[in-house]
């Protein structure tokens, strides 16, 4: 039997199982399936705690990238439109050319993640597992609806 951390009653004391009663059991048994789900949840929340702390370090580190990256497409962007200058473009133009460049490619980019957003899944594959689940449990563990497993 397992130690719950409480004196076990029994014909002298000693925790004799024999004696113990139905309800005695029960109760114990529940008490002890009532500590095993409090200590699943506290290592469940030890875990998510380690999660949540390396995806906010992960998240720290991917804005510091992004933004080191957005400094590099603006050094290059510079870079691009000094070198049309080179080329013999105007000033004003080159600029312009290199702006241009980088709306064009920001409003396909937009086009492209509305297309993408405008048909949802609607959650299919989720809502056809749980209607699985519930007919299962309708019809007595059989998948065929007969009843029989």
């Amino acid at each position: 039997m397992a130690d719950t951390g409480m004196p076990q009653r029994g014909a002298g004391g000693a925790g004799d199982s024999r004696n113990d009663s139905i309800g005695e059991l029960v109760s114990l048994a529940i008490r002890d399936a009532s500590q095993l789900v409090k200590w699943e949840i506290d290592l469940a929340k030890l875990e998510l705690r380690d999660d949540i702390k390396r995806f906010g370090t992960s998240g720290a580190l991917f804005g510091m990238a992004g933004f080191v990256g957005c400094l590099v497409l603006v050094m290059l962007s510079f870079a691009l439109a000094y070198g049309l200058i080179t080329v013999g473009i105007w000033t004003w133009a080159a600029f312009l050319i290199v702006a241009g460049a980088w709306t064009v490619l920001a409003g396909l980019a937009a086009l492209i993640g509305w297309a993408r957003m405008r048909h949802p899944t609607g959650l299919r594959r989720t809502r056809a597992s749980v209607q699985d689940g519930i007919a299962l449990l309708r019809h007595g563990g059989s998948t065929d609806g007969t009843g029989q497993g």
